[in-house]
């Protein structure tokens, strides 16, 4: 008989993952593994992890975030404080090889403990930081220094960013990781033992964009700027009726046509003159940005924003104009997206949802729903465990599952 061909926009079908996770990086991996086609099961305490009522809520209570960051995998809810509940749960991590957590700390489920049952274990966890303590997103950014250059050059106190860059990209690393280790298992036989703190992330990153290295080499710590961007020349400006715009000259090319577009051509070969600035240096139009910006305000102030949104479209420079969230969700950029389809979310409605923001072949992998709390028990401890009906009875009965 004939093997089916692979489904190409689902790598990892066949792959079976159980996760203890909450909040954002270990969801945010699992999902993203359901996305390439592996079986996800989350699995948490009865009742719910801290993350299953975490706002946005719907009106009824539903937390919207949690469906957001768990579609497409299922449930399981146990009770694992219990020895039973946990005995349960380690033999679904043995059975399947691959184990996903940010719940650090938990001998019973740490890899020494599991690794006798599975010699070739995948086990990735997610700590806080490097020394084995706690913290999240926003206490591992306090430490780095990003809030420190966020905001108005003028201000003084720190400035929290929304976006949880950190959890984000650890949670992708941490996915990144699942598949890598899939690989050597394959290869070799053999599992491994991932750790991924956060504040590790953290600081590679920083590093890695030389917000460190330059500490290191010049002896200097980046300095607040407001929206303008480091190294070369981007800045914000306001139309005359009250649009903001984001606007970024990356190369000569985009100079020149921000200078046309302005009517400053003249202007600026006069500033650049008596400067003794060579302005097709990026560093020196940084190093310039106020004068310049100055001098473009005074377009982008006596124009509209739709006046300026026709102008710019037909130039190189790049631009956007800033919008809410809600005027994003009614955007072409959404509603015309083939990243987003229709998605009939149990507690939650009907909505556009993102499916995995990565083409395989020409298509998107859709959105899957996610599961509400132990949706998938009676399936999961019969199929991925060959427990009886009666059996599964019992430890419901027991309280063990939910």
């Amino acid at each position: 008989m004939t093997e089916p061909a692979p489904d190409p926009a689902r790598p990892l079908a066949g792959v079976r993952v159980v996760e203890i996770s909450s909040f954002v990086a270990v969801p945010l991996a699992g999902m993203t593994l359901a996305q390439l086609g592996a079986e996800v099961l989350r699995v948490d305490p009865v009742g719910g992890a801290a993350d299953y009522r975490r706002w946005p809520l719907t009106e009824s209570g539903d937390s919207i975030y949690w469906a957001g960051l768990n579609k497409g995998k299922r449930s399981l809810a146990v009770d694992m404080r219990a020895a039973e509940g946990q005995a349960l749960v380690a033999r679904l991590i043995t059975e399947t090889g691959v184990f996903i957590t940010n719940v650090a700390g938990r001998q019973w489920h740490s890899y020494d403990a599991l690794r006798p049952g599975r010699p070739d274990l995948i086990h990735v966890e997610v700590s806080g930081r490097a020394d084995g303590g706690t913290a999240v997103d926003y206490t591992v950014n306090a430490a780095i220094g990003f809030p420190l250059v966020t905001g108005p050059s003028e201000l003084s106190p720190p400035v929290n960013h929304v976006l949880p860059a950190w959890d984000v990209s650890c949670g992708l690393y941490a996915a990144l990781s699942v598949v890598t280790a899939l690989r050597h298992r394959d290869a070799t036989g053999q599992g491994q033992r991932i750790s991924i703190p956060l504040e590790n992330v953290a600081l590679a990153t920083a590093g890695n964009l030389s917000l460190l290295t330059e500490a290191m080499v010049n002896g200097t710590s980046r300095r607040r700027i407001g929206n303008a961007v480091y190294g070369t020349y981007g800045q914000n400006f306001t139309s005359s009726d009250g649009v903001s715009f984001m606007v970024v000259a990356l190369t000569g090319r985009h100079f020149r046509d921000l200078n046309d577009l302005t009517g400053t051509t003249e202007a600026v070969a006069l500033l650049a003159d008596s400067l003794g600035a060579d302005f097709s240096d990026e560093g020196e139009r940084y190093r310039h940005r106020d004068a310049l910006s100055a001098l473009y305000a005074q377009w982008f102030s006596g124009h509209t924003g739709a006046e300026i949104c026709a102008a710019l479209s037909s130039t190189s420079v790049l631009w956007e104009r800033y919008q809410t969230f809600g005027e994003t969700a009614a955007d072409r950029r959404v509603t015309d997206n083939p990243l987003f389809t229709p998605l009939d979310q149990p507690r939650v409605g009907r909505y556009l949802a993102a499916g995995l923001p990565v083409s395989i072949d020409g298509s998107y992998p859709p959105a899957v729903s996610a599961p509400a709390l132990g949706d998938d028990t009676d399936a999961v401890l019969a199929d991925w465990l060959s427990l009886p009906a009666d059996e599964v009875t019992g430890l419901r009965e027991s309280g063990t599952v939910a």
